[in-house]
């Protein structure tokens, strides 16, 4: 990647899309800050651009990535989407969405998934969003959404994807800078959690971004012993 990208954040305004915003504005890059209504922690950054965009229009996320309305292209796009209640069918959809319209115009794609498409850490065969000493049933819904944008975005040969899944729990905190990276099991961390801040996985985000690895499906969980970089 370029060593000052241009980063498209779709669901820029979100608990995670908000956080990579600042992590990439800070490292130099800049940022065109997708969503619905292009408000709150994307303005006022000199090197972010909101743009108001419908996730549900193709035509409208092709203009935002190849920048007809931000002034220049697109180096790479975070998805970063989320509804609540879940819709699965919504997600899906703007995965492919975004995995088509990135095919097209050359961009990488960083999908920023689910947890429940990961594999159990004591069963391999056992696939997290069945796993109910993770995923309880008041979430199972969501679990297997994020099981669902995985298999769209494998599906989808035609694009460069990534998908990130953070690890069981994901909430607001404190930037350390430093996690564990993983790939495609259930990551725990040394005080028996499987957790990060949604600060922390916004630096794993860019992390990836600015030195993209080959591994398609990756995972991380909180290290406060020293930086991952």
């Amino acid at each position: 990647m370029k060593a000052h990208m241009r980063i498209a954040v779709l669901g820029a305004t979100g608990m995670v899309g908000s956080r990579v915003v600042d992590e990439a504005q800070a490292r130099g890059h800049r940022v065109v800050a997708l969503s619905r209504r292009p408000v709150g922690r994307t303005a006022g950054h000199p090197n972010v651009t909101p743009v108001a965009v419908d996730a549900n229009d193709r035509h409208a996320v092709r203009e935002a990535l190849a920048g007809s309305a931000s002034g220049g292209g697109a180096d790479a796009v975070v998805l970063a989407v989320r509804t609540m209640p879940v819709d699965e069918e919504f997600l899906v959809g703007t995965t492919r969405t975004v995995l088509d319209v990135a095919a097209e115009l050359g961009i990488r794609v960083l999908v920023v998934g689910g947890a429940g498409a990961l594999r159990s850490p004591d069963d391999s065969q056992l696939p997290v969003a069945d796993n109910t000493a993770f995923v309880p049933d008041d979430i199972k819904a969501v679990a297997a959404a994020g099981v669902a944008q995985l298999l769209t975005c494998r599906s989808h040969s035609k694009s460069d994807w990534v998908y990130l899944s953070p690890p069981a729990l994901l909430e607001p905190g404190i930037r350390t800078g430093g996690y564990r990276r993983g790939t495609d099991t259930l990551l725990i961390g040394a005080d028996g959690r499987s957790w990060i801040s949604a600060e922390d996985l916004a630096v794993a985000v860019v992390d990836e971004l600015d030195t993209p690895g080959s591994d398609r499906h990756v995972t991380v969980v909180h290290h406060t012993e020293s930086p991952s970089t």
